[in-house]
């Protein structure tokens, strides 16, 4: 099942969701290297990947809610991507929490401030799951001419966009 929302051929949705995905999950990084080290400034960099992040899945989610819109009802793939679309609000709400509670002192954020982090990408790699189950197993976002010798998702684009006369 193609996309409804792509830029050259390629799914809006799974090119943005890397940016939240990697912020989100490098400011454990952060957080975790704080912990150890006592760094204030790696305190502060969490803060600023957690900001980061949280505008980065607020820019992606439009365009997975268009596709799970296009997604026939009472089939797996439509059951799955709620789950992996509520799943992912979650992993947004644990993160805004944790933003919230470290406001006051982000150079020492608090171990619940943290701790509401790990949760969120704790949760954050089960709707990943989900998201490649959707696409590599359910076949949501693939291209209907997909193949070894498939043509270039530019050239299909230019013969679409030279038969509307555009």
């Amino acid at each position: 099942m193609e996309s409804r929302a792509k830029l050259f051929g390629h799914p809006i949705h799974q090119m943005l969701v890397i940016f939240p995905a990697g912020l989100l999950a490098t400011s454990v990084v952060f957080d975790i290297v704080h912990r150890a080290s006592g760094s204030q400034a790696m305190a502060m960099v969490a803060h600023y990947l957690i900001v980061a992040g949280i505008v980065g899945a607020a820019l992606a989610a439009p365009f997975g809610l268009i596709d799970w819109l296009s997604i026939p009802r009472n089939t797996r793939a439509r059951a799955l991507g709620a789950w992996h679309g509520s799943g992912n609000l979650v992993v947004v709400a644990l993160f805004v929490a944790s933003l919230l509670l470290r406001l006051d002192a982000p150079t020492a954020p608090s171990w619940p401030a943290q701790s509401l982090s790990f949760v969120g990408a704790a949760v954050m790699l089960v709707t990943a799951w989900m998201g490649g189950e959707l696409v590599d197993r359910l076949g949501v976002g693939i291209c209907d001419e997909t193949g070894l010798d498939a043509p270039s998702t530019l050239r299909r684009d230019l013969r679409t966009q030279q038969a509307r006369g555009h």
